[in-house]
């Protein structure tokens, strides 16, 4: 994906601006490489599910962590790890819900990559 793409697709929804999960599934249906392809789909999954801003829609941020997955780093499962850690510990501690946001999991995976 290139910043170009990026911006030609991007939509204001609420306060953030996403990527429509229809041109993800797009590139992963069409993408050479088969592991940059299962790291973007496993990445969009992730967003969709754990931080959902808009329906459908990938956000921003998490879109930035595509153009960091040149260190032939897979960081899906470390990051499905903290955060099920994560939920873990907020349940045990009975203070409330865990809310997750995309710019988290950017600042997440800054600080552990």
């Amino acid at each position: 994906m290139s910043e170009q793409w990026v911006t030609t697709r991007i939509q204001q929804k609420g306060d953030s601006k996403c990527i429509p999960w229809k041109n993800l599934k797009d590139i992963i249906l069409a993408h050479p490489d088969t592991k940059k392809r299962v790291d973007i789909f496993a990445l969009s999954i992730y967003s969709l599910v754990v931080f959902p801003k808009a329906l459908g829609h990938i956000d921003e941020a998490v879109t930035d962590l595509f153009d960091r997955l040149d260190k032939r780093v897979t960081p899906v499962s470390a990051i499905l790890a903290e955060t099920f850690r994560s939920l873990n510990a907020c349940q045990r501690a009975g203070e409330g819900r865990f809310v997750g946001c995309a710019q988290l999991l950017l600042a997440w995976f800054h600080n552990h990559f």
